[in-house]
């Protein structure tokens, strides 16, 4: 059976709520804190997971107490990432979280955004059915080993998340991705801020001629679209209360790549994705509970 091939990071997402982010030379108190497996890789992974579609976390995990944390949460969920031990502290994320469910993230990058090609060369690439990639990552030192990696095995369809860091990852790799071809999934603003238009539809056809491959561009609570075939469709949002929005890209782009796997059409697969992302809104932290998946699973064969 194959597998999808998440590649990326695992980080110790430090959630702080707040009543507001404080100004420069502000003191003020916070009102909770938590500590929580994240990143976008295991983020994604675990979304993946709750399909019952196979998987490889490829994601280092580093030394220091981050990457101790990480190691004993994994090892709790019974899940293996075949990356060697980087002599280097693993990283973390700040949450920090406002009562309107927005979120700011402040990173400590460390080893879990280094991947080296001699380490991905050890997969069994013929037991990969797709491949995920995000931007920090690409942005990050080894990021072109990544992309040269992803150029020998460019039969293997590819989904890049790139997020907001797709104004910061050099052209030249930026082109590298492109010409294979990759479903692109970015949210709304990040699709205005590359593409420099004002309009959606213009942006996202502009991209299209970038990748020659569907785009797929979530717009918060007015929900997604996608251009394929030289059409563009809408699909609604499901109206929830926002909690916070920590992981809702990356349980989107979960949801999609796990939908593809199952060979669900694109419209019934952003339907679902958008009720997956529209939960982990509803609930504190980036990950969905097991209770919680399976109440919304029932919905799926109504798409």
């Amino acid at each position: 059976m194959k597998k999808i091939l998440v590649i990326g990071s695992t980080v110790v997402d430090i959630i702080i709520n707040v009543d507001f982010l404080p100004g420069t030379g502000q003191d003020v108190n916070i009102i909770s804190q938590e500590m929580s497996l994240g990143g976008c890789a295991y983020n994604v992974s675990d979304t993946i997971r709750h399909f019952n579609v196979p998987y490889i976390l490829f994601s280092p995990i580093g030394t220091g107490m981050y990457g101790d944390f990480v190691r004993k949460e994994l090892k709790a969920r019974n899940i293996f990432t075949p990356v060697p031990t980087p002599d280097m502290d693993n990283g973390c994320c700040y949450c920090f979280v406002e009562p309107s469910g927005e979120r700011t993230f402040i990173s400590n990058h460390g080893a879990e955004y280094l991947i080296h090609k001699e380490w991905l060369e050890t997969i069994d690439m013929s037991q990969i059915e797709a491949i995920y990639i995000c931007g920090l990552e690409i942005e990050d030192a080894t990021g072109s080993e990544i992309v040269e990696f992803l150029e020998k095995y460019n039969n293997i369809p590819i989904f890049f998340a790139p997020g907001p860091r797709i104004n910061s990852i050099s052209t030249e790799l930026l082109d590298r991705i492109f010409k294979l071809s990759p479903i692109l999934h970015l949210n709304d603003d990040e699709a205005y801020q590359f593409t420099k238009k004002d309009n959606l539809i213009e942006a996202v056809k502009l991209l299209n001629k970038l990748t020659d491959n569907i785009i797929i561009v979530t717009c918060g609570s007015n929900g997604a679209c996608y251009y394929k075939n030289e059409k563009s469709n809408h699909i609604d949002a499901v109206k929830v209360e926002q909690i916070d929005t920590i992981g809702a890209g990356d349980a989107h782009i979960g949801s999609i790549i796990a939908c593809y796997y199952k060979k669900y059409s694109i419209e019934k697969s952003i339907k679902i994705a958008n009720l997956v992302s529209s939960a982990v809104v509803e609930t504190k932290g980036a990950l969905l509970s097991d209770e919680v998946f399976d109440e919304i699973n029932s919905s799926f064969e109504n798409f």
